[in-house]
C-alpha cells in the first residue's frame, strides 16, 4: 500500500523518550519510511529528548543502529539515511526539571514551523511535560501533543491525566494513538463497510447471527512485569484496542469522514453497549492467567514463574466476554471478544458470522455449514475473506455443497507495494493536522467506564483469574462460554 496521495505538512516533532524502546523499535523507522517516500517536507526537523547524556553524533549513531536492525537491506540506501539522520538533534532534558525545558525554547527559537511533542514516556510523566512547555514558553496556538495509551489504569485517573493535558492544550490538539486504528486493514472497515452497498444494507441484526473479535499474543510479559500486573489484560488490550475494533465493526455510517463525525459514531457504540453486571460474571466473562505450558515446541513458564513475579498475584492475562450493543441495528446480536498472552498463535481477527438462508433446499447433513463469514485479519498478514458456498466439483457429488473463500490478502493482491506500519500512517496524519484516526477523549471515558464496572465486580466477589496452559487458548471455560449458546470460536487460520 502507498501513502502517496497524501500531501505533508513541515514541523518541528520534539519526542521525549527519545531514546526508549517504542521510539527504537517504532517511530524512528516510520519516519524513515515517511522520509524515503517522499512524504515529509523537506524543513521538518525532530528534536529527540531524553535524560541520557549523549551529544548529536551519539545520538544519530544508536538510531542509524536501531534502523539498520529494523529495515530491511533493499529499503536502505545510504542516500535516505544520510537524509534521514540529517534532521535529528538532541537535547539532555530532564522531564520533571522545568529549568531543562529552556534547551527546547532555545532550539525554537528562529523556527516558525508548528511543533509535535510526542509523548513516549509514562502517563503520569504528561502533565508535568505539558506544563513546562507551555512555562518555558515553547508553544503556541498551533502546536499539537501526541501521547500514547492506556491512559490512566480507570476513568478516575484518566480523567486526571486528561485533565492536566487539557489545561495546556485544547482537544482539538491532542492526538490519543491507539497504534490498532492505523493499520491498513483497520482503516479498509471504512471502504468495506461504507464504499460496498453488499455490505452496506446487510450489517444489522436482520442478517448477523453474531461477531468474533479476538487479539491473541503468543509472548508473555516480555520483562514489563512492574507495568502489567498492575494493570493485566483488561486494562492493558481491553480498554483501548479491543473497543476500538468493537467501534469500528459495530458504528453507524458517519455523516462524513471528518474526525468527530467517525468519533461520533464511536461513542454511540460505547454508550450503548451493555455492561457485564453481577448476573453475568458467572456466564458471560472468562478470566484466566497463564502457567506452564508449550508454544511452538518450546517449554515456557507460567505467568507467576516469570522473572520477577509476585507469586500471590491474581492478574489476569486472558479475558473472554460476550456483550451486546444496545440499539436499534444490534439488539439481539451478541458480540463475543477475548484476547490472551502465551496464545498458540499471533492473531488479531474479526469474524462477523451472517444468519443462514431461512429456507434450505440442500442435503439436510449439511445445513450447519449454510452459513457466510466475513473473516477480517489484522495480523500476522492483513487480509480479508468471505467465505462462501458453492456446489463441490464432480459428477459424483451431485448437489454436495463445498465452503471456500473470496479471498483478498494484502500481500499478495499488491505484490509491489510495501504495507505501511501503523505508526507510518499515524505519524503522518499527526504531520496533517488530521484527527479521525486518534481517539477523543469521551471515547477514553465511555470505554473506562465499562471496564472499572467489571473490575469493580471481580472485586466484589473476590473472582480470582481460572488457569489455563501457556500454548492453548485460554481457559476451557471460555469455550464453554460460546458453546452454551451453541456456537464455536472459528480457529481455522
Amino acid at each position: 500500500m502507498s501513502l502517496k496521495d497524501d500531501t505533508s505538512t513541515a514541523v518541528d516533532l520534539a519526542l521525549f523518550g527519545a531514546l526508549g524502546d517504542l521510539a527504537l523499535r517504532k517511530l524512528y523507522v516510520a519516519l524513515y519510511h515517511l522520509d524515503r517516500e517522499g512524504l515529509m517536507a523537506d524543513e521538518t526537523r525532530v528534536l529527540g529528548l531524553a535524560r541520557q547524556d549523549y551529544d548529536g553524533d551519539a545520538f544519530r549513531a544508536r538510531v542509524r543502529d536501531a534502523l539498520e536492525s529494523r529495515v530491511r537491506a533493499d529499503e536502505r540506501s545510504e542516500e535516505s539515511m544520510t537524509r534521514f539522520l540529517g534532521r535529528l538533534e538532541y537535547r539532555q532534558v530532564d522531564f520533571k526539571t522545568p529549568g531543562d525545558y529552556a534547551a527546547i525554547a532555545q532550539w525554537r527559537s528562529d523556527s516558525s514551523l508548528p511543533l509535535t511533542i510526542y509523548l513516549s514516556v509514562p502517563a503520569a510523566l504528561y502533565g508535568d511535560i505539558c506544563s513546562s512547555l507551555s512555562s518555558a514558553g515553547c508553544l503556541d496556538d498551533a502546536s499539537r501533543v501526541v501521547v500514547e495509551k492506556p491512559i490512566g489504569y480507570s476513568l478516575e485517573s484518566s480523567q486526571e491525566i486528561n485533565d492536566a493535558i487539557g489545561a495546556v492544550f485544547d482537544e482539538s490538539r491532542i492526538y490519543r494513538i491507539d497504534h490498532y486504528l492505523g493499520k491498513e486493514t483497520v482503516q479498509n472497515l471504512l471502504a468495506l463497510r461504507f464504499a460496498n452497498p453488499l455490505f452496506g444494507g446487510q450489517w444489522n441484526q436482520s442478517h448477523i447471527s453474531h461477531v468474533e473479535i479476538t487479539v491473541a499474543e503468543t509472548v508473555g510479559i516480555e520483562g514489563r512485569w512492574g507495568y502489567f500486573d498492575q494493570a493485566g489484560q483488561l486494562r492493558d488490550m481491553v480498554q483501548n484496542h479491543l473497543m476500538q475494533l468493537l467501534c469500528m465493526i459495530a458504528m453507524d455510517p458517519p455523516s462524513s469522514l471528518d474526525a468527530d463525525s467517525i468519533r461520533d459514531e464511536k461513542v454511540k457504540v460505547l454508550k450503548a453497549l451493555r455492561p457485564i453486571d453481577s448476573e453475568r460474571l458467572n456466564t458471560d466473562v472468562v478470566r484466566g492467567q497463564y502457567i506452564g505450558g508449550t508454544i511452538g515446541g518450546k517449554a515456557v513458564p507460567g505467568y507467576l514463574d516469570e522473572e520477577g513475579a509476585n507469586v500471590d498475584s491474581r492478574t489476569e492475562t486472558f479475558v473472554a466476554f460476550k456483550t451486546e450493543i444496545q440499539n436499534w441495528r444490534w439488539a439481539g446480536v451478541p458480540f463475543y471478544l477475548r484476547t490472551g498472552k502465551r496464545m498458540p498463535e499471533k492473531l488479531s481477527q474479526i469474524v462477523i458470522h451472517f444468519r443462514p438462508q431461512s429456507h434450505y433446499i440442500f442435503d439436510p447433513d449439511q445445513r450447519s455449514m449454510a452459513t457466510n463469514r466475513l473473516i477480517i485479519r489484522l495480523q500476522p498478514d492483513e487480509g480479508i475473506a468471505l467465505q462462501v458456498l458453492t456446489k463441490d466439483s464432480g459428477l459424483d457429488k451431485g448437489m454436495r455443497l463445498r465452503t471456500g473463500p473470496l479471498y483478498l490478502d494484502f500481500h499478495t493482491a499488491f505484490p509491489s507495494a510495501r504495507i505501511p506500519d501503523a505508526y507510518e500512517r499515524l505519524l503522518l496524519e499527526v504531520m496533517k493536522g488530521q484527527q479521525y484516526l486518534f481517539v477523543r477523549r469521551d471515547e477514553i471515558e465511555y470505554s473506562w467506564r465499562w471496564v472499572d464496572r467489571l473490575i469493580d465486580g471481580w472485586e466484589s466477589r473476590d473472582m480470582a483469574p481460572r488457569r489455563y496452559p501457556a500454548g492453548s487458548w485460554g481457559p476451557v471455560s471460555s469455550i464453554a462460554m460460546i458453546t452454551q449458546d451453541g456456537r464455536s470460536w472459528y480457529e481455522d487460520y
